[in-house]
């Protein structure tokens, strides 16, 4: 496979050396090239996802700011740079430079291993997300089983961040982020049930392809036999909890920063730009699932226009621009109002539709047959 791409992509005179380089690898490994070969393609593959993935999340810190600021008739970043361009990697510079300060009760490994903690299932989740009906790094059958375990992981980094800190103030901002993460992991988990019973397979290509039949698609409408709106309510459950579990405004209890004391109130330097990282990178895996559960991934949305990876992305920034909007505009929740959404709302919601669209797919009304 490798080999392949390399030859189609090398201009013809890089060709002949490129072929004595596999040859002397081949004389060299024998038998074990074929799986050194794998293992260098894989590697390349995850950096062509991670290291865009990394630049992505920094440039989003930016068009917040800026956003934001133009909702509040306000400039936003503008001084380092043409136009303030640079100013993440100023911010990604200082916060390198600046002394990773460790409390002296403080549980040292614990205290530097919670922030990867937090960091790396936001990554490892990017292994199995489609982005067209190709190119995906691990096309695996329980693709959606695999991104919900690792969207569940990052709640131990928070909590970890929390007790490591031997602070009783860090402590209770940990338990508190933990309570609110796992309340809405619940009323995610529920959407996702009823997204996998109208798509009768646990894999994201084949949740998106089931988003591209039926009735309205074959007119040439194809946005309006999406997910979204035959499972609206799911939809809105599904967007308010990634909010909710990405904690942002107005879901934010767990840095509350004008107000209350977050899990990371002793963390400085590069390993508290790790939890702002692990906050943009899940709120971007979040908006990526959106797409591909409920808005039907590259698919697109007019039947006279192609299919392509560009209306991922499109999709993808529209719901990156709705959790900014949010943000500008609504105050920050009590912490009893998030509970009360969480377990009140949301949990019978998402049980009734559960039972709903159970019996909507055993009626004669079945669209999604």
């Amino acid at each position: 496979m490798m080999v392949d791409v390399m030859q189609q992509l090398l201009p013809g005179f890089l060709i002949p050396y490129f072929n004595g380089l596999m040859q002397l690898g081949q004389d060299t490994f024998g038998s074990a090239w074929a799986n050194i070969l794998t293992l260098v393609w894989t590697v390349i593959k995850v950096m062509l996802i991670i290291a865009p993935l990394l630049l992505i999340v920094a440039y989003v810190t930016f068009w917040e700011r800026k956003i934001i600021g133009w909702m509040q008739v306000r400039i936003g970043p503008n001084r380092v740079g043409p136009w303030g361009l640079i100013q993440p990697i100023a911010d990604g510079l200082k916060l390198m430079l600046k002394e990773v300060v460790i409390p002296s009760g403080a549980d040292r490994s614990v205290f530097l291993l919670a922030p990867v903690f937090a960091f790396a299932p936001a990554l490892a989740a990017w292994a199995v997300i489609p982005f067209n009906a190709t190119l995906v790094l691990a096309n695996v059958n329980a693709s959606l089983l695999y991104v919900m375990a690792m969207t569940s992981i990052g709640v131990y980094g928070i909590m970890l961040a929390g007790w490591a800190s031997n602070s009783k103030y860090a402590f209770l901002g940990g338990m508190r982020s933990a309570a609110q993460l796992i309340s809405y992991e619940v009323a995610m988990g529920l959407a996702l049930v009823v997204v996998l019973m109208v798509s009768n397979s646990l894999n994201l290509g084949e949740i998106v392809k089931g988003q591209g039949q039926g009735r309205f698609a074959e007119m040439g409408l194809g946005f309006l036999s999406w997910n979204w709106l035959s499972l609206l309510p799911m939809f809105v459950v599904y967007l308010v909890s990634c909010v909710a579990e990405t904690n942002r405004a107005p879901f934010d209890m767990a840095e509350g920063e004008s107000e209350i004391v977050g899990f990371h109130v002793d963390y400085s330097g590069m390993a508290f730009a790790v939890f702002s990282l692990a906050e943009y990178s899940a709120m971007i895996l979040c908006s990526t699932l959106t797409s591909l559960l409920f808005l039907g991934g590259w698919l697109s949305p007019v039947g006279f226009l192609p299919d392509s990876i560009f209306w991922l992305f499109a999709k993808i920034s529209a719901t990156i621009f709705f959790f900014f909007w949010i943000r500008a505009t609504f105050p920050r929740y009590r912490y009893d109002q998030i509970m009360r959404l969480g377990w009140k709302v949301f949990i019978p919601v998402c049980l009734i539709w559960v039972v709903v669209v159970g019996f909507w797919m055993m009626s004669p009304w079945n669209i999604w047959k």
